[in-house]
């Protein structure tokens, strides 16, 4: 135990990186946790398997799945820039973010269990009824878990080689958790009994995700600190989102995750491609399986190359090379399967040859994508000292929320276009264990939203990272000059106290 203790107790970075660390294996491990239970609740309500859920369990059509996911990640967009101002105002003896921590992850699991308990047998207006205020709450209860949990990270620690190291940490960690309720229903197909049920693999996936996101929430709220300082004054819900055309690099960020909306429509039609297209279900499973070393490697490798490199690190960089990788993947994988998966037989599996590419390159082209996901968290992180530099005030909670509102619009955009692909190109619904055979324009739709879209999103997202004007060197200048300026104000304050104690 005192082995394990120590261990605990020790620095997450040993290294001399020029700047003080503050961060220990506790408190970066307590964060991890509650990074995976975000996992747990985001894998089971925003992502591929909501889809599938709604269009072919519940079986509400695409057209009105489409609006409903369009619509309501609308609404829940619009929560974050609010969620984040709450943040920024509250003032807590735990804190600005550590009481939603402790609080909102009851009420998510909450919600979670009223969308999956299951509806079908209701009529179909009560259906899609309980369906649109179920799928609200978990919006509404998740902004204000999600908000304050990615705002923490930019308060733990003022380094940004610790914060790289976190996030990688949090990466692994979150992929590891949120894989487990979301392994249930991905390999259902392969279970005696959830291959013929897999509304029942959806209830139970959701059970244990609503168990332990309150569990693994209370390491988080009890081992982490609060520690970079938080003026009184905050500004306004206006003035932030001001920031977002005044603050060019936040806007440089804007614009690339609009454009990886094209990138996320693969997730979204990955259940449909495997049941549709590959014309197997059980590829699903592997599918997922597949894509799980890029989160692990990219929490491994990112934050030892960033600690690598030191004051070399270019964020800026990093980014424009895995989103090169991405586009020269994305096509190649196109090119070399397309002949095998669109031109086959409608009502036939794909060969043994083009399976094992399509798992090659669905394993391929994850690495660019979560090595750049994982980067651009510092990148985050750096807007936030940006405004700090800028304005003399810290405000967490709020750019959070601004990117988080950007990472809302990624996912309900990219829901809404794979379902209106599928809704125009004339989709058929079908039972979890009858395959129904699609139409060419059906299976072409799927094809380009799995290879096509995401290599044309790369391509765009190098556009506005051109302009993004923050390098390495110039982050580090900028946060001598933030410490300094804290400094100022401590002895300012420390001798203004002084005097009057004197008076």
């Amino acid at each position: 135990m005192g082995k394990i203790k120590q261990f605990l107790d020790s620095k997450i970075v040993t290294k001399d990186v020029g700047e003080e660390t503050y961060l220990t294996w506790r408190e970066a491990l307590s964060y991890t946790v509650g990074r995976g239970a975000q996992g747990m609740s985001t894998s089971m309500t925003a992502s591929k398997y909501v889809n599938y859920f709604i269009t072919d369990i519940l079986h509400i059509s695409t057209g009105v799945a489409s609006n409903i996911r369009l619509y309501c990640g609308i609404f829940d967009a619009i929560n974050d820039p609010i969620m984040g101002v709450l943040v920024d105002k509250t003032r807590t003896k735990y804190g600005k973010m550590r009481p939603y921590i402790k609080f909102a992850p009851y009420f998510v699991s909450l919600f979670m269990l009223l969308f999956f308990v299951g509806s079908n047998n209701l009529p179909y207006g009560a259906k899609l009824a309980l369906t649109i205020i179920a799928f609200v709450g978990l919006d509404v209860t998740y902004t204000a878990f999600d908000v304050p949990m990615g705002a923490l990270a930019f308060s733990l620690t003022p380094n940004g080689t610790e914060r790289t190291k976190l996030y990688g940490i949090a990466s692994i960690g979150r992929m590891i958790l949120g894989a487990i309720p979301a392994a249930l229903v991905a390999f259902a197909a392969w279970l005696p009994y959830f291959n013929s049920h897999l509304d029942k693999a959806y209830l139970v996936a959701a059970v244990m995700s609503a168990v332990f996101i309150i569990i693994l929430t209370r390491f988080t709220f009890k081992n982490t600190t609060e520690r970079l300082e938080h003026h009184e004054e905050v500004p306004s819900l206006k003035e932030c989102l001001k920031l977002l055309f005044t603050n060019r690099p936040l806007l440089m960020l804007f614009l690339c995750n609009i454009f990886f909306v094209l990138v996320k429509v693969t997730e979204q039609a990955s259940f449909y491609f495997a049941y549709d297209s590959l014309f197997n279900a059980k590829y699903n499973g592997l599918l997922d399986a597949v894509k799980a070393p890029g989160s692990v490697l990219a929490g491994i490798f990112v934050p030892m190359i960033v600690e690598k490199l030191g004051a070399k690190s270019d964020s800026k960089k990093f980014y424009q090379v895995c989103c090169t990788l991405g586009a020269l993947l994305n096509g190649l994988y196109a090119l070399t399967t397309y002949n095998g998966i669109v031109n086959k037989p409608a009502d036939e599996p794909v060969s043994t040859g083009i399976g094992v590419l399509v798992l090659v390159f669905s394993m391929l082209v994850t690495f660019p994508m979560e090595f750049k996901n994982l980067m651009q968290k510092e990148m985050e992180a750096e807007t936030v000292d940006y405004v700090e530099w800028k304005s003399g005030k810290r405000v967490e909670g709020t750019m959070l929320s601004i990117m988080s509102f950007t990472g809302k619009l990624e996912g309900t955009l990219s829901s809404f276009i794979c379902l209106q692909i599928l809704s125009r190109t004339g989709y058929v619904e079908h039972t979890t264990d009858v395959p129904t055979v699609q139409n060419p324009a059906t299976r072409k739709g799927l094809f380009a939203m799995t290879t096509l879209l995401p290599m044309l999103g790369y391509i765009l997202m190098l556009l506005p990272m051109i302009f993004y004007n923050i390098s390495g060197e110039s982050h580090r200048e900028m946060m001598k000059e933030i410490m300094a300026r804290r400094e100022a104000a401590h002895e300012f304050d420390s001798g203004h106290s002084d005097n009057m104690e004197i008076q």
